[in-house]
């Protein structure tokens, strides 16, 4: 009876909700067709422009005349903006000047966080803990939104299986599970509901593929058959599209011979029709205008290109604004296509209420109560300290002692402009707290701390420069690298321990950061070989935005810990975590490989006709190379903690199963050291038998616990047949009857097995 009412109650609501986004969908389409129906062919293309206000301007091109162009109705949005009093000045000419009074959206790369810094998105998601990634996302809106911005180019959730490329560290890493968790989780912080003031809209970006560009290149070919993009690419956009992002962004790239931004099979045929997406596509940055260069014709082609394949927006280049009442004159494209890509503009602009409320995002009060807050700083301090990852802990030389005496040695050891990372525009650099602050703040007044800068970040100074962005600095000492080595080894004499802070500067990747060589820089090798050959213990701090090659550096170094940029407030997170103050639990979304050759990495690689076995280096016939092996220097999911834990066999509820029953696989984790601490539990399956060659392992769960000192947990997944599926030769989404490997374990290389048969 009890549960009778409840299912009633239940449908109700279900019945009443629906009821009610039907009447508000209706409400919206009267609203906008009227207001369609008031404006001219110019204000309907002014919809589709997205300029540049220049302040953060990242490309070649800015556009003039804005003001001018905002009053004339020629404006769908600005962006590269920030300031309450500038934003509600345009905003007023557009609702108070302009002839229709449309509000206008304002657009910012708010990525990991706003003045509050948070992580780079690659090292955040290295806590795999899916509430604080939400949570940054959350605080990132509050602080955005109360300086006046409604809209963040983010997430970005490209895969990416090559560490060359500079845009890694702006992604997830390389598994698509994983990606599509935090995708989800992103769009749910930024977005919410979208009726407070203080939720803005999401934008997924770069649709798609432009991970997986050739040669590791920033906005290189990119080419790859259809089931690997469904399989292995494109679930962490679906997931977006899932959650209700209201934005998507079209990457740079071709896919099957046609850039994104043209391409109508991806922006139409998959985005709109398959998934159903219904809010609007932004170019990337004079994507348009690219598209000539790619080879697609003149400006006014490849306007008409981009719109006829769905896009709705033109961020700086113009070409919409400049070529297509031209084009609709020569039938080139029709109207219906113009409305339909006015229409979503002017439909997320009423779902965000701005038509209701132009000012919404425009509080006087909210920017000093709201931004870069003492709440907000302890919460990105804490994200920070799960993100980092510790690689090696030799002898246990960590965590540090809070006595004697430490010499902090290296170019990013009081580097505070460095520690947001990349595409931290917003970020106050002088208010991130640097390695050297953070280690005094937390040392106590029992520790003394040493410092010498021992060597520039690199020996080539044009190398830099080429490195620099955003008024970000690398403070290149002008002393010799022989004096700055020599000051450091006279610091690290006095000192009981020493910590080595190297790696890349913030810069070393991001956009238009790709390297050949990831190898931490000679000048700093060579540094460290001469502090380790002090033959005090030395712990390597290692900044980066991408795995390295840190092949030489783990057989020799005692300690490691990767913190790759942990935003405003690293360098205390990092002395967290280097006293034990936080035991550390990151463990790695990307592979590290042992050399550049090995690239591309990763663990859900396919078996091939000639496997090498497991374990094995070099066999001839095989798919191996005769000078490494196969292996990562550390796999995906590796970290490690100050503490250990051990892991019981596999548990199944059943080996046998049919149709959609539940699968119940437990492990029984113990903490066996001394310290209480937080592991990630991996749950990975393989398809053992396919009708499309399948991967050797995929990730299909995961969770994160806190066991103490000496406790143990049962940890248990369910597995269903939505688990098992797969985009086969058909790309047809469905599971297979077979055998399975089900496989927990606390990295990809570290698993326990246990095998099932599942019948139709």
């Amino acid at each position: 009876m009890i549960k009778n009412i409840y299912l009633s109650v239940v449908l109700l609501l279900w019945v009443t909700t629906a009821a009610t986004a039907q009447q508000a969908d209706a409400a919206m389409n009267k609203f906008v067709s009227a207001l369609m129906g008031k404006m001219t062919l110019d204000e309907k293309i002014g919809q589709l422009n997205l300029p540049s206000a220049g302040e953060f301007t990242t490309g070649t091109a800015t556009n003039s005349n804005i003001g001018a162009n905002v009053k004339k109705g020629l404006v769908g949005g600005l962006f590269n903006i920030k300031g309450v009093d500038k934003i509600k000045a345009i905003q007023k000419v557009a609702v108070e000047e302009s002839r229709l009074k449309i509000p206008m959206l304002f657009g910012m790369d708010v990525i990991h966080g706003y003045e509050t810094t948070f992580p780079i998105p690659l090292g955040l998601s290295c806590s795999w803990d899916m509430k604080a990634i939400e949570q940054s996302a959350r605080i990132a809106a509050i602080e955005a939104s109360a300086d006046g911005i409604n809209w963040t180019f983010s997430p970005m959730v490209d895969i990416s299986r090559d560490p060359r490329w500079g845009r890694v560290s702006e992604g997830n890493g390389e598994d698509a599970y994983l990606g599509a968790q935090i995708a989800k989780a992103m769009v749910k912080g930024y977005q919410g509901d979208l009726k407070s003031n203080n939720h803005i809209l999401a934008c997924v970006k770069h649709f798609a593929l432009y991970g997986a560009g050739e040669a590791g290149r920033d906005y290189n070919t990119v080419d790859m058959s259809r089931i690997r993009m469904y399989n292995e690419y494109f679930p962490p956009y679906k997931a977006a599209v899932d959650a209700g992002v209201a934005s998507v962004m079209a990457s740079f790239n071709e896919i099957d011979g046609i850039p994104a931004t043209g391409n109508k099979w991806l922006l139409t045929d998959v985005l709109r029709k398959q998934w159903g997406f219904t809010g609007f596509v932004v170019t990337d940055y004079t994507g348009i205008n690219e598209m000539v260069d790619h080879g697609m014709g003149d400006l006014q082609a490849v306007s008409a290109l981009a719109l006829k394949a769905g896009v709705d927006m033109d961020m700086v280049g113009e070409g919409f604004l400049k070529t297509l009442k031209k084009s609709l004159s020569e039938n080139k494209i029709t109207i219906a296509e113009i409305n339909a890509a006015c229409r979503r503009m002017l439909e997320a602009k009423y779902k965000l209420g701005l038509f209701k409320d132009p000012y919404k995002y425009c509080s006087t009060t909210r920017a000093q109560n709201e931004i870069f807050t003492a709440a907000h700083r302890k919460i990105a301090r804490e994200t920070a300290a799960q993100s980092f990852v510790l690689l090696k802990n030799e002898n246990k030389v960590l965590p540090l002692q809070k006595s004697g005496k430490i010499a902090l040695i290296g170019p990013l050891a009081d580097a505070a402009n460095n520690m947001a990372g990349t595409w931290s525009v917003a970020t106050k650099q002088d208010r991130s707290v640097s390695l050297l602050a953070g280690l005094k703040l937390v040392a106590g007044s029992g520790t003394e701390i040493l410092y010498a800068k021992g060597s520039n970040l690199t020996g080539d100074s044009i190398l830099e420069e080429r490195a620099t962005m955003f008024g970000k600095t690398l403070n290149r000492d002008q002393r010799s690298e022989e004096a700055l080595a020599k000051e450091a080894l006279e610091v690290a004499a006095r000192a009981d321990v020493i910590v080595a802070a190297m790696g890349e500067a913030a810069e070393f990747s991001g956009e238009s950061s790709s390297r050949s060589n990831l190898d931490i820089p000679k000048t700093q090798q060579k540094l460290l070989k001469r502090l380790l050959a002090t033959g005090k213990p030395v712990v390597l701090v290692l900044f980066t935005g991408r795995p390295l090659t840190l092949t030489w550096e783990q057989q020799h170094v005692p300690a490691i810990l990767n913190v790759w940029f942990g935003g405003s407030e690293a360098g205390s997170a990092i002395a967290d975590v280097l006293f034990g103050d936080v035991n550390p639990s990151g463990k790695l979304t990307m592979s590290f490989p042992q050399n550049v050759g090995q690239i591309p990495i990763y663990y859900a690689h396919k078996n091939t006709g000639r496997p090498l076995a497991e374990g094995k280096w070099f066999q001839k016939f095989r798919s191996n190379y005769i000078d490494v092996s196969n292996e990562p220097l550390y796999p995906f999911g590796f970290g490690l903690s100050y503490t250990s834990f051990s892991y019981g066999d596999i548990k199944l509820s059943a080996t046998r199963l049919k149709g959609n029953q539940t699968l119940k696989a437990s492990v029984v984790i113990k903490n066996t050291g001394s310290h209480d601490g937080a592991e990630v539990v991996q749950l990975y399956i393989r398809d053992l038998v396919g009708s499309v060659t399948r991967p050797v392992k995929e990730l299909k769960g995961f969770q994160k616990i806190k066991l103490a000192a000496g406790a143990s947990k049962t940890v248990s997944f369910e597995v269903t047949t939505e688990d098992l599926k797969f985009y086969n030769s058909n790309l047809q989404y469905d599971w297979e009857p077979g055998a399975f490997e089900i496989m927990i374990g606390t990295n990809a290389r570290e698993v326990k097995s246990a095998d099932v048969e599942w019948a139709r």
